[in-house]
């Protein structure tokens, strides 16, 4: 990258990193982060650890994320207390300017990467995702939608490096997807999906129609929490209504074509979950009650978030329904963040799965 005046490192940049690394120690605790590494190598090395399987998975992952976090830290600290001999070195050799611009550069990508973990707060933050891609009104076009908006969410989280797994896909009659549902596993994947709940809204010419007139679609994105080990949410069998069918449609090689896929509609919430990614019947309900589980603990946590948005007196729609980006192909280009105003003119780059500049500004807001 090059170099320009107005990037050269100044005492005012220097100072602001120093306040930031400040703030994220006051928030990391690194002392607190060796307490607790210190109680899970504990528990890791008690007899028997590895006898319940996902109590072991549980914490070998935090123990994980938690040598990461102050691994990383550290770090940052070291190379934070070094640039004040870079920068006296660079005032005595101009050559050296690039190499000091290049270390406040680092410091700074890795400070804001730190600073993201203040965004993700929630009890279920930090873990893994279910992502639902629902079709709204519009026909074939909010069908053909749908896929587009399932792509791009999925391509987001490869960007990201997460896990992807597409568990069940309905195809739309012509094109598209009525609805499709997959996991994405990786840190702080329920934490910034949460900031894709809501519909997506396209404007474009349709390719489905004869006259290519301008036509509005629909899309709905529902995200809730993987929750791990058992018991999160207690659900009735009573209260299950367990469908089986014949998988078919959107998927391909990723959705399983035998008779096995599973269908559940939880009665009281009218939840309807469905499986036909995995080789057995068996498997497929064990995922689908899964995915009856995480939704049930997101219709807990929006009614939570709606009873503290009352108490608080604030008129905002917490709810699935809330219109969050308008995604505009015809006569302009443009995506808009109608959360936050921002905007980006590239929408094919968007919609390849570019989603960082919408997500990280609404997420810093809603702190």
């Amino acid at each position: 990258m090059a170099t320009t005046a107005s990037s050269q490192p100044t005492p005012q940049r220097l100072a602001s990193i120093r306040e930031q690394l400040e703030l994220l120690s006051d928030y990391l605790d690194p002392e607190t982060l060796r307490a607790r590494l210190t109680e899970l190598e504990g528990a890791m090395g008690e007899p028997g650890f590895w006898d319940d399987p996902d109590t072991a998975s549980r914490t070998s992952s935090e123990h994980a994320r938690t040598t990461r976090k102050l691994e990383t830290f550290l770090a940052l600290q070291a190379d934070v207390a070094d640039l004040d001999g870079l920068v006296e070195m660079a005032a005595e050799d101009e050559s050296l300017m690039a190499e000091v611009e290049e270390a406040f550069a680092s410091v700074e990508a890795r400070l804001a990467q730190l600073e993201e973990e203040r965004l993700f707060s929630g009890p279920y933050d930090a873990g893994d995702a279910l992502v639902a891609v629902n079709a709204g009104a519009g026909g074939t076009d909010a069908q053909d939608w749908a896929e587009m908006v399932l792509r791009m969410e999925m391509r987001w989280a490869e960007r990201r490096g997460f896990t992807v797994e597409l568990l069940e896909a309905s195809a739309g009659e012509e094109a598209g997807v009525k609805s499709a549902t997959f996991q994405v596993s990786g840190e702080n994947a329920y934490g910034l999906y949460s900031a894709e709940k809501g519909v997506h809204r396209l404007v474009r010419l349709s390719p489905f129609d004869s006259a290519n007139r301008r036509q509005t679609s629909f899309a709905g994105v529902e995200v809730s929490p993987v929750v791990q080990g058992a018991g999160a949410v207690q659900i009735e069998e009573d209260d299950l209504q367990i469908d089986t069918y014949r998988a078919s449609g959107a998927g391909g090689q990723h959705v399983n074509k035998t008779d096995s896929a599973v269908r559940i509609t939880h009665r009281p919430s009218g939840i309807v979950v469905q499986c036909q990614n995995e080789r057995s019947q068996t498997q497929n309900k064990a995922v689908a009650m899964k995915m009856l589980e995480s939704k049930l603990v997101e219709l807990e946590e929006r009614r939570r978030r709606e009873e503290i948005a009352k108490e608080r007196g604030e008129a905002q729609d917490v709810n699935f329904g809330s219109q969050i980006r308008s995604y505009v192909l015809h006569p302009y280009t443009l995506v808009k963040d109608h959360r936050t105003n921002i905007e980006v003119g590239d929408a094919s780059r968007v919609l390849d799965g570019d989603l960082d500049p919408f997500v990280r500004p609404y997420l810093l807001a809603s702190v």
